[in-house]
C-alpha cells in the first residue's frame, strides 16, 4: 500500500499543465512594423487640435515617418506571460507656428515648434496561458505620488475565417504551419508552431485554434520573432498587481477614452499661443 501511494505520489508530481508538457518560461521578442494610419494622426496647433491634411490646416510633419517599427516581447513563466512593448500606447503631437530659435528647442521666426505628448497612464498586458485569458491592467496616474490601478479580464478571441495550410517553414528555430484569417477585412498570413506548451499570437485577433505565433504577414502591418529565449522568469514578474481593482472591459475602454480627452483638454488649454 505504502508503495503504491509513492508512485501515485510521483506521478501526480509529473502531471503536465499546458498541451501534454510541463510549465516553461522564457521570452519570445518579435520586430514589428506597421503602416501610419494617417486619419488617426492629430495635431494642436495654437490651441486647436487639427488633423493634418484637413481644410485649413496644413499637411503632417516634414519628415514624419509612413511606417513604423517597434519591438513587441512576451515574457512568460508557467501558467502566466506578459507583453513588453518599447513605444508608448499613444501619443499626440502638438505644433505652434512662430518661435525664436532660442534656447529650449524653439524654431526659427516663421517656423513651426513642436512636441510628442504622452498620456497620464499606461495599460499593460497580461495573460492566463492555461485560462486562454487576457488581463488588461491600465495605471492612471493622478500625480507624482498617487495612482489608481484597474484590471479588467477578457478571453482570447479567436481568428475569424481561419484556413488552415499544409505547408511549413522554420522560424526562430522552430517549424511553423501556415494559416490565414480576416482581421478588420484585410486577409494575413499566419505562421505558427506548436512546439510551445501555450496559444499566443502578438495581434490578439489573430489567435490561432492552437499555438503560438511567430510570424504574420499583411499588407499594411507584419510581426516575425527573431529569437525566443528559454530562461529563466521570476513569476511573480509576469502577475498582474494585486492592488489592481476589477472593472469590465467596457468600464476600461470608457476610463481610457475619457482620460485621453481630458488629456488633450489639458495640453490645447496650456498649449502656448502666439500672435
Amino acid at each position: 500500500m505504502k508503495q503504491h501511494l509513492i508512485t501515485l505520489l510521483a506521478v501526480g508530481l509529473c502531471v503536465p499543465t499546458l498541451y501534454g508538457q510541463t510549465p516553461a518560461s522564457g521570452k519570445i521578442t518579435y520586430e514589428g512594423m506597421r503602416q501610419i494610419d494617417r486619419s488617426q494622426t492629430r495635431m494642436v496647433i495654437n490651441g486647436q487640435e487639427v488633423q493634418p491634411g484637413s481644410p485649413g490646416a496644413p499637411d503632417a510633419p516634414e519628415g514624419m515617418p509612413e511606417v513604423m517599427s517597434f519591438t513587441q516581447k512576451l515574457v512568460f513563466s508557467g501558467t502566466m506571460a506578459k507583453e513588453e512593448r518599447d513605444r508608448p500606447q499613444g501619443g499626440m503631437m502638438f505644433r505652434r507656428q512662430g518661435g525664436d530659435g532660442g534656447a529650449g528647442g524653439g524654431s526659427r521666426e516663421g517656423r513651426p515648434t513642436g512636441m510628442r505628448m504622452t498620456p497620464p497612464f499606461d495599460q499593460q498586458t497580461y495573460l492566463d496561458l492555461a485560462n486562454r485569458q487576457r488581463i488588461d491592467v491600465l495605471v492612471v496616474k493622478k500625480d507624482s505620488t498617487v495612482t489608481d490601478i484597474y484590471r479588467s479580464e477578457k478571453p482570447m478571441p479567436s481568428a475569424a475565417d481561419w484556413t488552415a495550410s499544409d505547408k511549413t517553414r522554420k522560424i526562430a528555430g522552430y517549424v511553423c504551419h501556415k494559416g490565414t484569417a480576416t482581421r478588420r477585412k484585410q486577409t494575413y498570413t499566419v505562421w505558427y508552431t506548436t512546439d510551445l506548451p501555450f496559444t499566443y499570437s502578438p495581434i490578439a485577433d489573430l489567435t490561432p485554434p492552437k499555438g503560438v505565433v511567430m510570424q504574420i504577414e499583411s499588407d499594411n502591418e507584419s510581426y516575425k520573432a527573431t529569437g525566443v529565449s528559454m530562461e529563466s522568469v521570476a513569476e511573480a514578474s509576469v502577475q498582474p498587481p494585486k492592488a489592481a481593482k476589477s472593472i469590465s472591459a467596457d468600464e476600461m475602454e470608457q476610463m481610457r477614452r475619457k482620460g485621453m480627452a481630458d488629456f488633450r483638454q489639458k495640453m490645447m488649454q496650456n498649449m502656448p499661443m502666439r500672435n
